[in-house]
């Protein structure tokens, strides 16, 4: 567990720069998205992925791990913007949306930690391939509840399915480091 929980802070290190890279070139630009437009660029990045797994032929010069960086900071947006008023997040200072990202960051290695205990770390012997349709499964599931106006009768909320991507996303860039 010490190995994946290293590897897990390392690419949380790797996220969250670029993360920050991008702020320092953009600021908070995407306060403007709405959550469902931050869902649809994840199912973007989420089936470019899936395109890349089962095409050889690749007419843009960007690999996969990128888009599952992409994944997990569109996550963190994406709990953000359950959380907070576009306003607020518009008003976020650098070192305030580092500590947000961080505070996110922690709820998912915390799951993490939980789920590897129960489950005996068995994403390490799954294809990366069934980490990305996890992933587009997940977002399928929150188009729904999007769509059912964030209700859900017997199913996680939004939160707990932008966590398992974001989870999903690192194991699978664990996995490609591998």
């Amino acid at each position: 567990m010490k190995k994946t929980l290293d590897q897990y802070r390392q690419i949380e290190e790797r996220c969250k720069a670029v993360f920050l890279g991008k702020h320092r070139d953009y600021g908070v630009a995407w306060h403007i998205l709405r959550l469902s437009s931050l869902t649809d660029q994840m199912y973007i990045k989420a089936r470019r992925i899936r395109s890349l797994e089962e095409n050889d032929l690749r007419k843009v010069d960007e690999g996969i791990e990128p888009e599952y960086v992409g994944l997990v900071n569109y996550g963190v947006m994406s709990l953000m913007k359950l959380e907070l008023e576009e306003e607020a997040i518009k008003g976020l200072s650098p070192e305030e949306l580092s500590e947000s990202y961080d505070k996110y960051l922690k709820e998912a290695r915390d799951l993490m930690t939980n789920k590897n205990h129960d489950y005996g770390e068995a994403w390490r012997h799954m294809r990366v391939s069934s980490l990305t349709d996890l992933i587009l499964m997940k977002l399928l599931r929150i188009r729904q509840i999007e769509d059912n106006e964030g209700k859900t009768m017997h199913s996680e909320g939004l939160d707990a399915n932008y966590i398992d991507i974001i989870n999903y996303s690192i194991f699978a860039l664990i996995r490609l480091s591998e």
